[in-house]
């Protein structure tokens, strides 16, 4: 009996303590279950929700870029576009060359995708090929059923109507890249699969206002991440539009005109500034740049001599040849050293030292005047002239109109030129200036360059009596006033000799230019040929006889320049064309102006005149 009630007792205390031990525990999990339910509910509540749904952001549709007239240079369209999850097809690389096969894709987008799929997570769609076209699209999704994990959908893009005719002025997008990552601010829009920003010209300098703020998406995923459904959107803001001074059907005469010669064309208004026409070229098509260009039309741009990648409007530096003939004549005149009517016999050249430096005409000009000089593009007259100028008086006369000087045109990569001085020349070269170089730099050649947009400037200083204009792409607001730019500090009497040779080149029976003339039309253009010599003659070449532009070699030929403004009485617009190679300024230049000034100011509406010129298809070219 002792023993079985000692036993009982022992099971009954381990019962006790087993018992109470639960009660323990049990009394333990319900304080929790009360602290997570009851006390911390919401803070849970809030977790869960988070984990269900997840904030997804969205590019910003860019800001369209229009001309003064609302035609689109940049703006946004759906493209149709290709992609793959990896985790839903069996095999990514036997799905990969099937792809390949139905878009002609390239082994480099191949490999592209594969390494991509491989660096990101397996339920997150990779990009296979954006801007597809209709064909392609429409044969992946007759073979969706033979092809799992593909997605073919539709979404924006950036896209340029203009295509090569815009290129000079817009520029274009593209991905960004690690390098940009480390200078951009910190924002995830930047990291965004189809996001761009603006790589060159206008899409690179507006890139702020034309960027807009992303938007977001909620959607619901699962525990994984996977999207399931999506509940709310917001579609952000878009970029701001830019207007432009540019005239797009100008600007594509323009283009259309030049061809695929090497060229830089500009056109603006005398008084705003507002530049109408800037054409550099060949072009190139900035769509392919919104996707990746390939690497074989990336190296046919590089090796292409013509450089159609080069802004030559406004990154082309050439010597400007006797289109600077009028700054050496204002600079006389300024100086006192000269009157208009201060006369220089021509007889073909004139000897310095033991050179003999030789006018274009062979034979000579015989006796002129300042404005004969220029209306028959005389070099020994400006070679005087230099002489007793000197190379700083020039320069400085020089900078007064534009050259040699940045002139914040809204584009990036503008070159300054040169115009070279005293002080430049110890500095670059640690030498005196030489008094024989007066002689190059008083026909526009030597050290001198410039570039069309300068020369622009330039001929728009001349034509409005001296007002500093600077250039502008940017329209300004048609009930704003013109802004108010400073003088150039030249006297009325250098200006009017600058002018009258203008209006020689082309209205005088003798001038270089007359052939180029808009015919039939009394507003008129005056103008100044150039043409500068890109090789050394040597003295037994000219006695052997000076071969044909034509019939040199492409990068052996002078380059053709040609600066104008219209109409004659009430200059409304200046032009500078430069042909790259081109040959003589008169025979090439020259009308090409003639029909882009004839383009222009038919169609402005500022430009009534009683008699008006007749349609383009009547252009006969000099």
């Amino acid at each position: 009996m002792d023993q079985e009630s000692e036993r009982h007792e022992r099971l009954t205390r381990r019962a006790l303590l087993l018992g109470g031990g639960q009660a323990l525990l049990l009394s333990a999990l319900v304080g929790r279950m009360y602290q997570l339910q009851i006390l911390e509910s919401d803070q849970y509540q809030m977790l869960a929700e988070e984990n269900r749904i997840d904030l997804r952001l969205m590019a910003p549709l860019r800001g369209r870029i229009v001309d003064r007239f609302g035609k689109e240079l940049a703006t946004n369209r759906l493209s149709y576009r290709v992609s793959i999850i990896p985790e839903q097809t069996t095999d990514v690389e036997a799905t990969m060359v099937q792809l390949a096969q139905l878009m002609s894709l390239r082994p480099s987008q191949v490999s592209e995708v594969l390494r991509d799929a491989k660096r990101s997570r397996s339920f997150l769609p990779v990009i296979v090929s954006e801007n597809v076209s209709w064909n392609d699209f429409a044969r992946v999704n007759t073979q969706l059923a033979d092809l799992p994990g593909v997605y073919p959908d539709v979404g924006p893009s950036r896209f340029y109507p203009a295509a090569r005719v815009g290129s000079p002025v817009v520029g274009y997008v593209g991905p960004v890249t690690e390098e940009e990552l480390k200078e951009l601010p910190k924002d995830p829009t930047f990291m965004l699969p189809d996001f761009r920003i603006g790589k060159r010209g206008l899409e690179a300098e507006f890139e702020d206002s034309l960027r807009g703020t992303a938007g977001a998406r909620r959607v619901e995923v699962n525990a994984l991440g996977r999207e399931i459904r999506e509940l709310t959107r917001d579609g952000g803001d878009p970029g701001q539009d830019l207007h432009l001074s540019i005239d797009m059907e100008a600007q594509r005469f323009t283009m259309e005109r030049l061809g695929e010669q090497s060229a830089g064309v500009v056109v603006m208004n005398v008084h705003s500034g507002e530049v109408v026409v800037l054409a550099s070229s060949p072009g190139y098509d900035p769509n392919e740049f919104n996707f990746g260009i390939s690497s074989e039309n990336w190296k046919g741009l590089l090796a292409d001599p013509r450089k159609p990648l080069l802004n030559k409007a406004i990154q082309g530096q050439f010597p400007p040849a006797s289109t600077f003939k009028m700054l050496v004549s204002m600079a006389a005149v300024e100086a006192g050293l000269a009157a208009p009517e201060h006369r220089v016999h021509c007889g073909g050249h004139m000897r310095f030292g033991n050179r003999r430096f030789h006018c274009w005409k062979r034979g000579g000009h015989g006796s002129l005047n300042m404005v004969q000089a220029m209306e028959q593009s005389c070099d020994v007259y400006f070679y005087e002239m230099a002489l007793k100028l000197g190379v700083d008086r020039i320069a400085d006369m020089s900078k007064r109109f534009g050259l040699g000087q940045r002139l914040g045109i809204e584009l990036d990569h503008e070159a300054a030129g040169l115009v070279p001085t005293t002080e430049w020349k110890r500095r670059a070269y640690n030498e005196p200036w030489h008094q024989g170089e007066n002689l190059s730099i008083g026909i526009g050649q030597g050290y001198l360059l410039a570039t069309p947009l300068q020369l622009a400037v330039m001929t728009s200083r001349i034509a409005n009596g001296g007002i500093a204009v600077m250039p502008s792409l940017v329209a300004r607001d048609a009930n704003a006033p013109v802004p108010e730019f400073g003088s150039v500090g030249v006297s009325q009497e250098a200006l009017a000799v600058a002018q009258e040779g203008m209006i020689a080149v082309m209205e005088g029976g003798r001038g270089t230019a007359r052939g180029s003339r808009i015919k039939d039309w009394p507003g008129g253009l005056a103008g100044k040929t150039g043409t500068a010599q890109v090789r050394r003659i040597t003295a037994s070449q000219r006695r052997a006889g000076l071969l044909k532009n034509e019939d040199l070699p492409w990068q052996e030929r002078d380059h053709s320049l040609f600066v104008g403004y219209g109409p004659i009485e009430d200059p409304a617009y200046a032009v500078a064309v430069i042909v790259q190679h081109g040959g003589g300024g008169s025979k090439v230049a020259a009308p090409i102006a003639s029909d882009v000034m004839r383009q222009v100011l038919v169609k402005d509406p500022c430009q009534q005149v009683a008699n008006r010129p007749p349609g383009l298809e009547d252009v006969q070219d000099a």
